[in-house]
């Protein structure tokens, strides 16, 4: 955890920032298309993200053309800034914006200021905004970060109390945000209201044209980025936590491989998924501050180095998988797999952290109600690794072979949250070491669970709260089954505490691991 003085400096920027530049709330509340035409102003808030020890990336979004001006400081009052080179917002990027503040000190408050500047009015100048996060240590000072997944999705938008979880993980003041995939909900409407199993109505506060439809067009990939910053505690956390993204299958639709047919489905006019998989991808480049990767133009897999007690390693199972129905073995496909071996091996770190968009040991049906096809690693025969399993293990076998220690698995997905401890001596599969999958999620969706095990990889479970339903359980967020991960590694002994978190702030579960050698 940070020191008392870090505390203090992050709880008078939350002050400040309410006062100041953070950005006026009632205009962050208003919808794009609802804005006056005065001065220019930001709709969506600032956030930031792929942070290590000397970078960070940094995004905001105008309601117009501007020339928007981007200063940091390692100070709240922006004594002596730094100036970068302004940035027109323009209607190809959907006005947003986003670069890297490079060259920073480790361990070190940045405060970041965006001002626009209307294209076709050089005296008409928005009100400041305002930003902050934290680099990464390079000394062994304690580090806490919090993960899950799943916002908005089956129909729970923002209603009058909104996506609570993200005010509540903000109270823990992490360093920053794990969001393991469902980012969005592309192909789930948002109604203005809901019927609940007792009779009672949940009404959706905020609906904006573009949720309440699917996603097909680029605007309204976009649209379903927009709409989840439309919340207050959703912005109050990205103004002063880092998030760190990754996506799953909602990003586009759900369960999406090669093998999706979208013939009978009338809201799809164009039939071949990989074009709206491309316009999602954009969307998800243009409306987070992931890090882009020139090589690799839209590559989601990548490590985020957080100092010497933490590697952080971004999974991609969606972009490379064969097809869900009758296709190939591959899930991370050849050059991600080759690139995680390479990085896990060349760690240093004491941690290494794996950020999954999938469960390992859950079984996950692309045909749920004929248990057909698998949309994630395990395929429910309990047996040794046949079809996606084989690459899984492939990975294992390296990780013992190379005497890589340290390995946790963090994921969302399957909508609650549970502790998995793998363990050969309970697997058909042998050649592997032992290692933890944590589970935590959803943030604002609906509840459901539990998945069935798949005995591959000798999952054991520890601890599992669900809703205790089917699939068409779906749970809202009002019944209290949201939930997130909470991880602190002690700068002292390295020791690695995760805690098991509901969005009103309860403790489920704890464990705390010793390093070199997880506790079971």
């Amino acid at each position: 955890m940070a020191d008392i003085q870090d505390t203090l400096t992050r709880r008078s920027f939350l002050l400040s920032a309410g006062a100041a530049g953070f950005a006026a709330t009632s205009v962050l509340a208003t919808p794009f298309y609802a804005r006056s035409f005065g001065r220019p102003s930001f709709t969506h808030g600032v956030q930031s993200g792929d942070v290590d020890t000397k970078s960070g990336m940094i995004w905001t979004r105008a309601d117009r053309p501007s020339r928007i001006a981007i200063e940091y400081s390692t100070t709240e009052s922006f004594s002596s800034p730094v100036r970068l080179p302004s940035i027109d917002a323009l209607p190809g990027s959907d006005f947003t914006v986003k670069c890297a503040l490079d060259h920073l000190l480790p361990d070190q408050d940045i405060f970041y200021r965006f001002t626009a500047t209307d294209l076709y009015d050089s005296n008409s100048v928005s009100e400041p905004i305002i930003g902050r996060f934290r680099t990464a240590p390079l000394r062994r000072r304690s580090v806490r970060f919090v993960w899950s997944g799943d916002t908005a999705g089956q129909g729970w938008g923002i209603d009058d109390v909104g996506m609570k979880t993200y005010s509540t993980m903000q109270l823990h003041e992490p360093d920053f945000f794990i969001h393991s995939g469902d980012t969005i909900y592309a192909d789930n409407p948002i109604p203005d209201e809901i019927t609940l199993r007792d009779g009672t109505i949940w009404k959706n506060r905020i609906v904006t044209p573009e949720k309440r439809e699917v996603a097909r067009t680029l605007d309204e990939y976009r649209g379903q980025w927009k709409y989840n910053l439309l919340d207050d505690h959703v912005r109050a956390l990205n103004a002063t936590c880092p998030t760190f993204y990754q996506w799953d299958d909602h990003e586009v639709l759900n369960n999406w491989s090669a093998s999706t047919d979208l013939s009978d489905d009338p809201r799809y006019p164009e039939k071949d998924v990989s074009v709206y998989a491309a316009r999602a991808m954009r969307a998800f480049q243009e409306m987070t501050p992931i890090r882009a990767i020139a090589a690799q133009p839209g590559r989601i897999f990548r490590k985020i180095p957080y100092g010497r007690l933490l590697d952080v390693f971004f999974v991609d199972l969606r972009s490379y998988r064969d097809a869900n129905q009758g296709g190939g073995d591959e899930l991370f496909g050849w050059r991600q797999a080759d690139w995680l071996k390479r990085e896990l091996a060349a760690s240093k770190a004491t941690w290494k952290v794996i950020a999954c968009d999938m469960p390992i040991g859950l079984v996950v049906w692309d045909d749920f109600a004929h248990k057909r096809g698998s949309d994630a690693i395990a395929n429910g025969d309990n047996g040794q690794p046949t079809g996606r399993e084989k690459e899984f293990a492939d990975l294992l076998r390296f990780i013992r072979d190379n005497a890589i220690e340290n390995i946790v698995w963090l994921t969302a997905d399957v909508h609650y949250t549970a502790a998995h401890h793998y363990d050969p001596a309970r697997a058909a599969f042998k050649d592997f070491l032992p290692f933890w999958e944590f589970v935590s999620g959803p943030l604002h969706s609906g509840t459901y669970g539990p998945k069935e095990l798949d005995m591959t990889f000798g999952p054991d479970v520890r601890f599992i709260k669900a809703s205790g339903g089917g699939i068409d359980q779906n749970l809202p967020p009002s019944a209290g089954l949201q939930f997130f991960g909470l991880v602190d590694i002690n700068g002292q002994t390295e020791q690695m505490t995760v805690r098991l978190m509901d969005r009103d702030d309860r403790e489920l579960w704890q464990i705390t691991l010793d390093p070199a050698g997880n506790s079971v």
